[in-house]
């Protein structure tokens, strides 16, 4: 242990990130303590990851059993499909329960200290812990400040958390409103979306850019719309935002043109569910007590190496991870992260590689990606002096999502024409959450699609969906 130190490391924030990155200290022989004031496990597995994909699961079986004519290609038939809202809302409270509590106890067994208050950076190398009975000071070698993020609400909505709510309330599935408007189409919209549609909930999704999902790949977006808004009781206004909503029964909201701003129409609906991103939870961290100031949209600046940055140079001993930073708010980006900063401490250099960094959407049928889109790739090219090769495969001529019935899908690879480099894979499709490490793998390895297109798949399976993909750019 560092002499004259009260700790090695002190982490504030018990998120994924901030489990993440104590976990590995304490395997290089950190003596470390995580200071928390809320739940144990952050967003991911209270307000998040966790309780939505419990309800994904569930809802999700509902919608397969309603699908007759699925079941019937495939020989089933069943009555009257029935599901209790309540037993799916306890289903996902039980799962945050079990892993809020799995968390909590890894940390225990590994002697982590858990200290319970506000943690806030009090000078060089100390944390203050702001609890209601006062405050303590702690000093550490080595802070990593893992505090998270909050939903974003913008200017003019009025969250009441029954007939308003975002995502935060929304997990916990207290009650389902006939019709029920998602303001925004991202992972947050769309997962919703999938939930609510097969529990029998009639959706308006309002998108204020010009295009549904814009955060996609574009043909995956497309694909996406198809099949997972088209065929469902979905309304959509692209390019349309919410200038006003307010909360009651019925909820009003105020429609107006996203680059115009003039009035366009007013929905009464039962609900509204703000899903228009994240924001970071950087307030009252005390970085002013060490020179640090926030970015323009309240990121702490940080570097690859996972330093936070004052004035463009790191400041000794402080690092920061997850939402936070800004770079990728994911959690197990988070988790990347931490250890990345950990092994920076001990004198090992390294760096986060957020291009091999997947991403998916839960939904039904999945979508997932890693490295950039088509549209970003060529950008890329124009400024490097390459072309952009494409190459797409469908899930209609696999046999394994032939035989589950679930043929609707594509995989997408963008690749550089001169050396074969993977830049980017885009995945929607059953099981799509799954198939993308392959692809995560190869673009972490600087992989060409000439190695790839080699490698030997086993047969008859999912994966066949990449492994034709490969072929189909060498060939082209």
């Amino acid at each position: 242990m560092s002499q004259g130190f009260d700790y090695d490391l002190v982490i504030i924030g018990a998120g994924v990130g901030g489990h993440g990155a104590a976990l590995h200290a304490v395997s290089c022989g950190l003596k470390t303590a995580i200071v928390e004031a809320a739940d144990m496990g952050g967003t991911c597995v209270n307000r998040g990851c966790i309780p939505s994909k419990a309800l994904l699961a569930a809802s999700g079986r509902v919608r397969e059993l309603k699908d007759a004519h699925h079941l019937k290609a495939l020989g089933i038939q069943l009555g009257g499909v029935q599901f209790d809202r309540q037993v799916i809302a306890e289903h996902a409270n039980n799962l945050v329960a079990k892993i809020q509590g799995d968390l909590t106890n890894s940390l225990k067994r590994l002697g982590v200290d858990i200290i319970r208050g506000w943690g806030k950076i009090a000078g060089v190398q100390k944390v203050a812990v702001v609890t209601d009975s006062g405050e303590k000071t702690i000093t550490a070698k080595d802070i990593i400040l893992a505090p998270g993020s909050v939903p974003f609400v913008p200017p003019g909505i009025e969250v009441d958390g029954k007939t308003v709510f975002t995502s935060d309330q929304g997990v916990k599935l207290e009650w389902l409103p006939d019709w029920v408007a998602i303001i925004g189409s991202g992972y947050i919209g769309l997962e919703f979306s999938d939930v609510y549609s097969a529990l029998g909930c009639e959706i308006t999704m309002i998108e204020a850019l010009d295009q549904l999902m814009p955060g996609f790949d574009r043909d995956i977006a497309k694909l996406a719309e198809r099949v997972l808004i088209t065929p469902r009781d979905i309304e959509t206004y692209v390019g349309i935002y919410a200038r006003k909503v307010i909360p009651g029964s019925p909820v009003v909201i105020e429609l107006a043109d996203f680059k115009t701003k003039e009035y366009v129409d007013t929905l009464e609906v039962d609900a509204c569910l703000v899903a228009t991103g994240r924001i970071p939870a950087t307030q009252n961290l005390g970085l002013e007590s060490v020179g640090v100031e926030l970015d323009r949209r309240n990121f702490i600046p940080v570097n690859d190496s996972m330093a936070v940055l004052s004035a463009g140079e790191p400041v000794p001993h402080l690092w920061a991870i997850g939402d936070s930073t800004g770079k990728m708010m994911l959690a197990h980006a988070a988790s990347a992260q931490g250890i990345v900063a950990v092994e920076n401490i001990c004198g090992r250099y390294k760096e986060v590689d957020y291009h091999s960094i997947p991403a998916a959407a839960f939904t039904h049928p999945e979508i997932s990606y890693v490295g950039i889109t088509e549209a970003q790739a060529k950008e890329k090219g124009t400024t490097e002096g390459f072309e952009v090769g494409v190459a797409k495969s469908y899930f209609k001529g696999n046999s394994k999502a032939l035989a589950e019935g679930e043929a609707d899908g594509m995989a997408k690879v963008i690749y550089r024409k001169d050396t074969g480099e993977v830049l980017g894979v885009h995945i929607i499709g059953i099981h799509a959450s799954d198939l993308i490490h392959e692809a995560s793998a190869a673009i972490a390895n600087r992989q060409s699609v000439h190695k790839l297109a080699h490698l030997v798949h086993a047969h008859p399976t999912l994966s066949e969906v990449l492994d034709e993909a490969y072929k189909r750019a060498v060939a082209s």
